[in-house]
């Protein structure tokens, strides 16, 4: 593998500075805050309207998809002024919300492969696989997360890039709120924080013109109300609180934006899609099904925990090195409450969702031993584990790479009909 589709954090920002400076007036570039390690936060605007509409990319450092969605809409924007005007909105990015993640995952993003990207010329030469992509992983740990502040009540400080966002939300007072994600294996979703008329079956379209799976019902958000196949709606008596698995209570900043009105909608494009996670049949025995997936996610965990304790006693001692570690030791103990958590709802209902339990309790581990390998100096047997399971995982469900192209089309046509419909 020569490369990925995707552009680094560097390049994005001189594509969107070569943008503006070639089309003056038409868009704009500033920034917005600063990222704990001093990175500015870019925030590139279109339109000149008196409402807003916000779209967030690169909340997750893994998940780069955002960013080149965003600047492929602004260009169009650019070039299409009365797809704005014709709304009277100013159309806002995020470029990045988490740069110094962003740096860190960036290694894998090269930026050099052949694959054609949206509003460029280059062809595909090959595409990627899931052994590189976690060979070069990382996500920061829950707390380290920027889109989840929190709670009031919480000891630790706010992240600035958390306080950037706030300020970016009260500032704008956005008509509705897009935050772009990706994950690596499985099948796309959207989550809505209200009901939005015609959304889901514009959704449905949208995928299925590009043939890209939905998650038949998506566990990301098990306290959300399916309101159809790869829908998911906030109830109204949802509590403001998030909790994850590791007991990191937050305040996200989907539900924070909705005191002025806003509706928050995150958009979710899968890189490898699994056509497994659609199937709407049910299946004989739920429990079975998650019973099994449990006992992959537990002895898996049980098995990285075994490798490292083999290596001997290592530290990680660079502050890249830290970030992986805190980040993996995070992944390898919230196995016992992701269980927990999986017994006390009504999951594996579908053959679908068994598929998408299935993926999470292999991909959970993974992501472990991908960012425990590289705080340990690439041990052998930690480069081996890796390996082995990215190939399990991508054998397992016949993951399939999504073009650059379908996952950023996904995303843009998805965000043009949520706005039409509110704005």
């Amino acid at each position: 593998m020569r490369g990925t589709p995707y552009p680094t954090l560097g390049e994005l920002l001189r594509r969107a500075r070569a943008t503006v400076a070639a089309r003056p007036g038409a868009l704009r570039l500033r920034v917005v805050g600063t990222s704990r390690a001093g990175r500015p936060l870019w925030l590139l605007s279109a339109g000149h309207g008196p409402r807003h509409i916000l779209t967030v990319a690169g909340a997750h450092a893994n998940e780069p998809v955002g960013g080149v969605t965003s600047l492929f809409l602004a260009e169009r924007f650019a070039r299409e002024p009365a797809l704005l005007q014709e709304s009277g909105c100013t159309w806002n990015f995020l470029l990045c919300l988490d740069p110094d993640g962003a740096s860190l995952a960036g290694r894998w993003l090269t930026g050099r492969s052949g694959e054609r990207l949206p509003g460029e010329g280059r062809v595909a030469e090959a595409s990627p696989t899931l052994r590189g992509y976690y060979r070069r992983f990382y996500r920061p740990a829950f707390a380290a997360q920027p889109e989840f502040p929190p709670v009031a009540s919480d000891p630790r400080p706010v992240m600035p890039e958390s306080e950037a966002l706030v300020r970016l939300i009260d500032e704008l007072r956005p008509v509705v709120q897009f935050s772009l994600h990706g994950v690596e294996v499985g099948g796309s979703f959207l989550q809505l924080t209200r009901a939005v008329p015609g959304a889901a079956a514009a959704y449905r379209r949208i995928a299925a013109d590009l043939g890209i799976p939905l998650e038949h019902r998506p566990f990301d958000g098990m306290g959300w109300l399916a309101e159809s196949p790869g829908v998911l709606v906030l109830p109204d008596s949802s509590p403001t609180e998030e909790r994850d698995p590791s007991g990191f209570t937050s305040q996200a900043t989907w539900l924070y934006a909705m005191r002025h009105g806003t509706v928050s909608a995150v958009v979710e494009a899968p890189f490898w899609s699994v056509a497994g996670v659609s199937d709407p049949r049910p299946v004989a025995e739920p429990r079975r099904e998650v019973a099994e997936a449990s006992e992959i996610l537990l002895g898996r965990a049980k098995q990285l925990e075994a490798v490292v304790g083999e290596l001997g006693p290592r530290s990680p001692e660079t502050p890249e090195e830290i970030a992986h570690f805190t980040a993996a030791r995070e992944l390898m103990d919230i196995g016992p409450g992701v269980v927990d958590t999986w017994n006390s709802a009504e999951l594996a209902t579908t053959v679908g969702n068994s598929v998408s339990l299935g993926v999470a309790a292999r991909r959970i581990p993974l992501r472990a031993a991908a960012m425990m390998r590289q705080a340990l100096g690439g041990a052998p047997a930690l480069d081996t584990l890796v390996e082995t399971w990215a190939r399990e995982l991508a054998s397992t469900f016949d993951a399939r790479w999504v073009p650059v192209a379908d996952q950023t089309e996904l995303q843009t046509r998805t965000m043009l009909a949520l706005a039409r419909a509110l704005v």
